[in-house]
């Protein structure tokens, strides 16, 4: 990355997460990473500061064999969400990092979303 896109990534990424926190309080924290081959998702207690459930496109649950398309971003969004449901967890807010709402990310989000969780 270069050093423009590196600190216009930081920017979004504290930009959004300050203005998450400042709205909501006593929620689970969904935060979300993307690489350029895989796709990291975790639910964070911010009190505790411990990582409640966590799901990738490298679990042998979502299939290794996946290449790096929306489809494996969607299984990812539909395994966190039955993960939080096991864990008692029904509503969570959305840190996408500096990761722009698009792509990847927003097709985890839907997924996420229909299989229950509410943010």
């Amino acid at each position: 990355m270069s050093n423009k896109k590196l600190t216009l990534f930081k920017k979004r990424r504290l930009r959004n997460r300050n203005k998450i926190k400042s709205i909501v309080n006593n929620k689970i924290r969904m935060s979300v990473h993307r690489s350029s081959k895989n796709i990291y998702v975790q639910l964070i207690d911010d009190k505790i500061g411990n990582t409640l459930a966590s799901a990738s496109s490298r679990m042998s649950v979502v299939g290794k064999d996946l290449k790096n398309t929306m489809e494996t971003a969607k299984l990812v969004g539909k395994e966190i969400a039955q993960r939080a449901k096991s864990s008692g967890i029904s509503e969570v807010y959305f840190d996408r990092g500096g990761f722009l709402y698009h792509g990847r990310v927003k097709a985890l989000a839907d997924a996420a979303r229909e299989g229950g969780l509410k943010f």
